[in-house]
C-alpha cells in the first residue's frame, strides 16, 4: 500500500492504553506537504493537541503535545504504523511514549472517518 497523502482527512480513536489522554471524543484533522504531516486535535479529555510528524514509507514519526482539560501540559512520541482496511480507510496503529519524568509509554489505534 501506498499512501500519498493525509491531506484533510479526518481520525478518531478506536482503542488506547489506560495511561493515554485521547478518548474516543478526540478527533485529529491532519495536513500534509510533501513529507511533512501536521494535526490538529480537540475534543473530550483534549482542548487542544498538536502533531507533527515525518512520513516514512509505511509509517509516521511524531511528535506531539496537547492540553488536557484538567489543563496538564503532555508533550510525547511515537511511531505510526500506516495501514489500509478491507474497506479503504486508513488506520494507524501507534507505539508512544509520554516525555515528561514518567516515560509513561503504551499503544494506540486511530481510524480515518
Amino acid at each position: 500500500m501506498t499512501v500519498t497523502n493525509f491531506n484533510n482527512k479526518r481520525f478518531s480513536l478506536v482503542e488506547n492504553s489506560e495511561n493515554g489522554k485521547v478518548n474516543s471524543d478526540t478527533v485529529f484533522d491532519y495536513k500534509q506537504d510533501g513529507n511533512l504531516v501536521t494535526a490538529d486535535y480537540f475534543g473530550g479529555t483534549v482542548k487542544y493537541g498538536k502533531i507533527i510528524a515525518i512520513h516514512k514509507g509505511n509509517h509516521l514519526d511524531m511528535r506531539y503535545q496537547c492540553v488536557t482539560i484538567d489543563n496538564e501540559l503532555k508533550t510525547g512520541k511515537a511511531i505510526a504504523k500506516i495501514s489500509q482496511r478491507q474497506d479503504g480507510k486508513l488506520q494507524l496503529s501507534l507505539n508512544w511514549e509520554w516525555l515528561d519524568s514518567t516515560k509513561e509509554s503504551g499503544t494506540s489505534e486511530y481510524i480515518e472517518n
